[in-house]
């Protein structure tokens, strides 16, 4: 058997997904990951495309003058962060210019107007929402780097300290079909066990001495265990209720920095008023909606995840200028006989489906705001967004998930007359 090949080279620039790349002789690029750009390192190739290469990294042979150590001492081999080696005012730095990139590359932009990366008040201990992964012997982990193999961890640095004092007490068997452990913080100190598994039953868990809700998703949908299936969340001083099965933004202060901008920048347009129609669409919980419906005459929600629906319907409930659509976007966008004049998007990391986006296209809404959690998916986006007459004014990076490669943005596209 052959072994893989062995290569010397220098990383010449930073790629999406929280690698770097470097050339082999053969002109192809290569992707490693944990390495600097700058840096002379040492690989092994572990998967060879005819037009790009991934591999191992096995030694920094010349660091970056900016390379510290990590702080985790599962860095290098657990796949859930890809900066902790890079000080936090050059990870802002290199998501910018990631995302750059990518609008450039994919969606074939000029000089998209870029700027600077809205950095998160926390670079570490942010996250109030952390899901882990089980091995086989019911250890907590998460996935190794490009693995589907999951590591056993003993410390994590990501989740809020009260998600980091709970974790570690968690004790599962390994059962057939049971696939994730969650664990949600809420406003007031609340927290909020998740289980999801394939089979109905819910997995062997004791938590007398944990002060958690524990609840069970399954193909048959949500059972409570323990406690509530829903936790408050809040945002400039704004509750919201958010269930087990619903999505909300995983980095609260972060969280409430988009909010501010958009309410910030929507106005600079001067194309909103007390008569103006709205859509919201991937409406979620209602996290923009709850912002922007007393600034609207009429505000429609988009949304096709239930549980997110029903905490949707409480979250606005104070308003009667408000309307909910429960169903895919390409399946309520095409039908609406509606002249809004702004539709707000805020997709998965899919994007926007392309019946959604030319339903939205038809709609011929003076202005779009895309936020984003995925720069190459909101690089397709762009290009059918100009080829549907549309121009990016600007797009702004928030670091939503500091010491990861994740980068989000909102960017806001006019019509072009």
């Amino acid at each position: 058997m052959t072994s893989a090949p062995i290569y010397t080279l220098k990383v010449n620039q930073y790629a999406y997904g929280g690698e770097g790349i470097g050339r082999l002789p053969d002109g192809r690029a290569v992707f490693v990951p944990f390495v600097l750009a700058g840096e002379e390192v040492r690989l092994r190739l572990a998967e060879q495309k005819r037009g790009y290469a991934r591999a191992e990294l096995l030694e920094v042979l010349t660091p970056a003058p900016e390379r510290i150590p990590p702080r985790c001492v599962h860095f290098g081999v657990c796949g859930g962060c890809h900066y902790q080696h890079l000080p936090y005012e050059n990870q802002l730095a290199v998501k910018a210019g990631i995302l750059r990139d990518q609008l450039e590359r994919i969606g074939k932009l000029t000089d998209p107007p870029v700027h600077p990366t809205v950095p998160s008040p926390e670079a570490f201990n942010y996250r109030n929402h952390v899901q882990f992964d089980l091995t086989h012997e019911g250890s907590l982990g998460y996935h190794q780097e490009r693995s589907q193999k999951v590591l056993a961890i003993r410390e994590c640095h990501l989740p809020e300290p009260v998600l980091n004092q709970i974790w570690p007490q968690l004790d599962f068997e390994a059962e057939p079909g049971f696939q994730r452990v969650g664990l949600r913080q809420g406003a007031d100190g609340d927290v909020l066990l998740v289980l999801e598994s394939e089979d109905i039953s819910p997995p062997a868990i004791t938590v007398e001495d944990l002060p958690v809700s524990v609840v069970h998703l399954s193909p048959a949908g949500s059972l409570v265990l323990a406690g509530s299936e829903t936790l408050i969340m809040e945002v400039l001083g704004r509750t919201f209720q958010v269930s087990a099965g619903s999505f909300f933004q995983v980095n609260t202060h972060q969280a409430e920095q988009l909010v501010e901008h958009i309410l910030e920048t929507i106005p600079t347009y001067q194309i909103l008023d007390s008569s103006s129609t709205l859509v919201d669409a991937y409406c979620g919980v209602g996290l923009f909606s709850a912002f922007l419906a007393a600034r609207v005459g009429r505000l429609i929600g988009v949304e096709s995840n239930s549980n997110a629906c029903e905490d949707f319907v409480v979250n606005l409930d104070e308003f009667d200028n408000v309307e909910l659509y429960e169903a895919p976007l390409e399946a309520v966008l095409p039908g609406m006989d509606i002249y809004p004049q702004v539709i707000l998007v805020d997709p998965p990391r899919a994007g926007i489906d392309r019946a959604a986006l030319d339903g939205l296209l038809g709609l011929n809404p003076p202005l779009i705001v895309y936020v984003s959690c995925d720069p190459a998916t909101l690089g397709r986006d762009a290009r059918r967004l100009a080829a549907g007459g549309y121009e990016l004014a600007q797009v702004t990076p928030f670091d939503m998930f500091p010491q990861t490669y994740h980068i989000e943005s909102i960017s806001f596209w006019t019509k072009i007359n």
